[in-house]
């Protein structure tokens, strides 16, 4: 067991396995991200000024190799996570000289008790490819938010909100500099698993190149789950491309949630403090 991986994500909310993508498989993704936003919208780039893009991993087959990467999987269960599942996955790419990523978490369940356990019930796994530095955009967290409150949790808004996204006024909590914040700089091999209640954010990308992400979102021990948090996931999963052949739906589908119960999904909640 990865103890002291493990040890990080609960406690910090977040770890990194290095040196786990291939080239040959880098390649292949930043030769179709670079595609897909080079015929990005004017619209699509106003909406999303400060995530730079947010395309679902199903526009190409490429990314059902990336969602079921065994190495990644193994990092997983090095940890001791017995029964991983995913459910989305999105492109994030900063262009040159682009603003930074709003501070925000990823969660939905706050109004379930076991929410505020410090053992995730979610993680992103992101995909860097490029090398990230403070100059062209690298991650910023704020350890231990993830079950723990923060000043911040009180000052922004909801999470992804256009006015937001669009990155309208820089001035606003969203985009402050926090005291306690650190820099999460990864090499374009890595994986960087994060809890989803993490508060995170990014850097503005002040290089010439472009900086691109890959978000993919797991559950490391759907089983375990609180009836309705399995509910909502699944709910919540994206539908695979019926253009894709047989053997590609077949390497996502098989770490797709299945869910046959009756609960009510959660749906979206914003943070809530624990009382008591």
């Amino acid at each position: 067991m990865s103890k002291e991986k493990y040890n990080q994500l609960v406690n910090e909310g977040y770890c990194i396995f290095e040196n786990i993508l291939s080239d040959a498989l880098l390649d292949q993704l930043r030769s179709v991200t670079d595609q897909l936003c080079e015929n990005m919208t004017e619209e699509h780039k106003s909406y999303f000024r400060s995530q730079g893009s947010a395309f679902r991993t199903y526009e190409d087959p490429v990314f059902a190799e990336l969602i079921s990467w065994q190495l990644s999987l193994d990092a997983l269960k090095s940890m001791g996570f017995k029964d991983s599942t995913f459910t989305s996955g999105y492109i994030l790419s900063k262009p040159p000289h682009s603003p930074p990523l709003f501070w925000h978490y990823d969660w939905f369940g706050w109004e379930d008790p076991s929410t505020y356990d410090p053992r995730p019930q979610q993680v992103f796994f992101m995909y860097y490819l490029t090398d990230t530095t403070p100059h062209n955009g690298c991650l910023r967290v704020i350890p231990g938010s993830h079950y723990k409150h923060n000043p911040l949790h009180d000052l922004i808004m909801e999470p992804h909100a256009g006015e937001i996204s669009a990155a309208k006024d820089l001035n606003r909590p969203e985009f402050s500099t926090r005291p306690d914040e650190i820099d999460v700089p990864v090499k374009a091999s890595d994986l960087l698993i994060g809890d989803s209640r993490l508060l995170h954010a990014s850097y503005a990308n002040n290089s010439d190149e472009r900086r691109t992400v890959i978000t993919l979102w797991f559950q490391p021990d759907f089983c375990d789950l609180p009836e309705r948090i399995k509910a909502q996931l699944a709910s919540k999963t994206h539908p695979i491309p019926e253009d894709w052949s047989p053997e590609v739906q077949e390497m996502v589908r098989r770490l797709n949630p299945k869910y046959d119960g009756n609960a009510e999904p959660y749906g979206r909640v914003l943070y809530q403090r624990k009382s008591g």
